[in-house]
């Protein structure tokens, strides 16, 4: 398990052609704005995750447990926890940047 930043965890595997990323978060805490070229799937399996999406972050979607967000490739998009929660992400390639450690907008 990975500590990014206080009430944000995770752990993740990868293959050649996908990553499969559980993402823990506690209540209030947050993900800033940002994309990245990977198709995404946002399962969350317990909790309640707030996405704010596009360039202007007008357009807000919850999710809650059971239910699935599709975020395709280079879309911007910011995410808060409304409660506690588990989060399974899919992302297709795999995130060079978490492999290579350059994910520094997760960890501030």
């Amino acid at each position: 398990m990975e500590e990014l930043k206080p009430g944000l965890r995770r752990h993740w595997v990868n293959g050649e052609k996908g990553m499969l990323a559980q993402i823990y978060f506690d209540k209030g805490v947050s993900v800033p704005k940002h994309h990245h070229e990977n198709e995404q799937f946002a399962y969350v399996l317990e909790g309640a995750l707030l996405f704010r999406i596009g360039d202007d972050q007008t357009e807000e979607v919850v999710v809650r447990a059971g239910e699935v967000l599709h975020i395709p490739s280079n879309v911007p998009h910011s995410a808060e926890a409304l409660e506690d929660t588990v989060d399974l992400d899919v992302f297709v390639p795999p995130r060079q940047d978490w492999l290579t450690g350059d994910d520094d907008y997760l960890r501030g």
